[in-house]
């Protein structure tokens, strides 16, 4: 089974787990069982950890590890441009790629939270997608980090997601790091011209429309 499979398995995992999750599960088991081993023990890791987890479990801890922590956030470019005006731009340079393959966004969604990357990587368009995965991999990577550290069962996600990625290099070794220290960029602006962007938590999967379809 290919990369792109592992990634949409992954990106089903990291939207908001509603009713429909537990409608598929059984059906994600079984293809994760026929996936390469780098993507098939982690992602057999977080379906077994969760197994005997209710829903409303499930939910409460997604809520707590990724709404309520900034340093576990799904959302690529908070990592890199933080509060700032920058990030605006950041989120147009991925609209504008969806744009040109086609595909635009739902109103409520951002066009940088990983579960959306992961599928227009997946299904959409597999060299940009890699190029975007491939520009937010330290973020990726903190990520990782953070959901390890604290224990959450999603850690395993993220190991299936990293190893979908090509080997890290030395450049993308130290932009983690320095993101490690510093965190992201702070920037607090007044209420003239300020723009405020909600960083809501999604849903459903399959977060990309096609633009015949809007």
């Amino acid at each position: 089974m290919t990369i792109a499979t592992a990634r949409i398995i992954a990106s089903a995992l990291l939207v908001y787990p509603d009713q429909r999750f537990l409608d598929r599960r059984e059906e994600f088991e079984t293809i994760v069982k026929k996936l390469d081993g780098a993507f098939r023990e982690p992602l057999t890791e977080f379906f077994a950890t969760t197994a005997q987890m209710s829903l409303d479990e499930i939910q409460r801890h997604y809520v707590e590890i990724f709404d309520m922590r900034r340093r576990c956030s799904l959302f690529l470019t908070s990592w890199t441009h933080g509060d700032t005006r920058n990030r605006g731009m950041a989120l147009v340079y991925f609209k504008e790629i969806y744009k040109d393959a086609g595909i635009l966004l739902t109103d409520e969604e951002l066009p940088d939270h990983l579960a959306v990357v992961l599928e227009f990587a997946a299904l959409i368009n597999p060299v940009e997608g890699d190029l975007l995965l491939g520009e937010h991999r330290a973020p990726i990577e903190l990520l990782k980090d953070a959901l390890h550290s604290t224990k959450s069962f999603y850690a395993s996600v993220l190991d299936a997601v990293v190893a979908t990625l090509p080997p890290m290099t030395a450049e993308i070794a130290e932009r983690a790091r320095t993101l490690a220290l510093s965190g992201p960029p702070v920037e607090f602006v007044g209420i003239s011209g300020a723009v405020s962007i909600a960083l809501e938590p999604f849903s459903s999967n399959h977060l990309l429309a096609a633009d015949g379809a809007r």
